[in-house]
C-alpha cells in the first residue's frame, strides 16, 4: 500500500486542481464581464452570467473540500500557512463571499425590476481580487521566504508580497481568465462565439507569456524551486503543459471548440502540476516538508478510509449538476434592457 501521506498530499493537489478547473472558469466569467467590449459586449456579459448562475456556489465545494483536506491531513502545514498568509488569504475570503453577495443582488434585482447599482461593479472587482490573491498565497509557499522560527510563526509581509508572488498572482488571474472564454465556445454560437475565440486565443497567449516569465524570475527571487523545476517530473510536467498549451491554440484557430476545452484543461492540470511536483516533497519549500507536516498515520488512514464513502455521493452529484447546466450552444440573444453593468 502507498504511503498515506503521499496518497493525502495527491489528494490534495487534485482538490486544488478541480477548483483550478471549475471554480477558475466561474472566476474567469467575472473577470471578463469586466473586460468585455465591442457590439456585444452585453450579450458577452449576459451568457457569462447565465452560465455561471447554476453551479456558483457548487464551484466552491472544491475550496471547502481542499480547505478540510489541509487541516484534516497536514495539521501543521495548514496552522502556518494560515498564519504567515492570513492577509491574502482574508482578502480572498472577502473577495468569494462580497462576488456571491454582489451575483445575488444582481441577479435578485433584475427579477423584481430594482436593480442594485454597483452590483456588477463589486462582482468584477472581487473576480480579479479572489484568484490574485489565492495565487499570491500559493505562490508565496514556493518563493523560500517564509521562515519558521519556533512553534508559532508570524506574519511577514515580504514573505508573500515580492516580485515572484506578485506575478504568481497575475498567473492565477490569467489562469481563470484563459478557462472561461474557452468553455463559453461551447455554449453560444455565431457572432458570439467568434468573440469568445478571440478572447481565448489572446487568453492562451498571455498565460503563456506570463509562465514562461516565472522561470527566469524564479531564479532570483525562488531558487531552490527553480531548481526543483529543471529535475525530471516537474519538466516532463512544463513540457507537457506547453504542448497542450500549443494544442489548444491551434484547435482555436481551427474551431475545434469540444477538444479545445479538453485541452485547455489539460493545460492548466499540467501547469498546476508542475508547480506541485517542484514543490515536492515540501508544503512550505525549504522549510516545513509534507511528512512533518502530516498528522498521525491513525489520522491518515482514517481520512482515507472515509474519502472513497463520500466520494461515491459527492463525485455523482457534481456530475449530474455539472451536466444538466452544461449548456447547449444557442442563438438567442438575451431580452432587450438596460446595457449597464449594474
Amino acid at each position: 500500500m502507498a504511503d498515506p501521506v503521499t496518497l493525502a498530499s495527491i489528494i490534495l493537489v487534485a482538490g486544488l486542481l478541480m477548483y483550478a478547473l471549475f471554480g477558475g472558469a466561474d472566476f474567469g466569467g467575472g473577470i471578463w464581464t469586466a473586460l468585455a467590449f465591442g457590439p456585444r459586449a452585453r450579450e458577452q456579459r449576459e451568457a457569462l452570467f447565465n452560465a455561471i448562475g447554476p453551479v456558483w456556489e457548487t464551484n466552491h465545494v472544491w475550496l471547502i473540500f481542499v480547505v478540510v483536506t489541509l487541516f484534516t491531513a497536514f495539521p501543521a502545514g495548514f496552522g502556518n500557512l494560515f498564519v504567515v498568509l492570513m492577509t491574502p488569504l482574508v482578502l480572498a475570503l472577502v473577495g468569494i463571499n462580497f462576488r456571491g453577495a454582489a451575483f445575488a443582488f444582481r441577479h435578485f434585482g433584475r427579477e423584481s425590476k430594482r436593480e442594485t447599482p454597483l452590483s456588477a461593479r463589486v462582482f468584477e472587482i472581487a473576480s480579479v481580487l479572489t484568484p490574485f490573491t489565492l495565487g499570491l498565497a500559493v505562490s508565496a509557499a514556493a518563493a523560500g521566504r517564509i521562515v519558521i522560527a519556533g512553534r508559532i510563526p508570524t506574519e511577514n509581509v515580504s514573505a508573500w508580497l515580492n516580485p515572484f508572488t506578485i506575478l504568481g498572482g497575475v498567473v492565477g488571474m490569467a489562469i481563470c481568465a484563459y478557462l472561461a472564454p474557452v468553455y463559453m465556445t461551447v455554449r453560444v454560437t455565431g457572432e458570439l462565439q467568434e468573440d469568445f475565440r478571440k478572447e481565448s486565443l489572446a487568453a492562451g497567449l498571455a498565460l503563456g507569456i506570463l509562465t514562461s516569465l516565472m522561470i527566469p524570475l524564479a531564479h532570483y527571487q525562488a531558487p531552490l524551486f527553480a531548481k526543483r523545476l529543471f529535475n525530471s517530473w516537474p519538466m516532463l510536467f512544463v513540457m507537457l503543459a506547453v504542448l497542450a498549451g500549443i494544442v489548444t491554440e491551434t484547435l482555436l484557430w481551427l474551431r475545434r471548440y469540444f477538444w479545445a476545452q479538453l485541452l485547455a484543461g489539460a493545460t492548466i492540470v499540467f501547469t498546476m502540476a508542475g508547480f506541485a511536483a517542484a514543490l515536492h516533497p515540501d508544503i512550505l519549500i525549504g522549510q516545513l516538508t509534507l511528512s512533518a507536516a502530516a498528522a498521525p498515520y491513525p489520522t491518515l488512514r482514517a481520512f482515507l478510509a472515509v474519502l472513497p464513502i463520500g466520494a461515491l455521493i459527492l463525485v455523482p452529484s457534481l456530475f449530474y449538476l455539472y451536466w444538466t447546466f452544461r449548456g447547449e450552444p444557442s442563438t438567442e440573444l438575451p431580452p432587450e434592457g438596460k446595457a449597464g453593468r449594474g
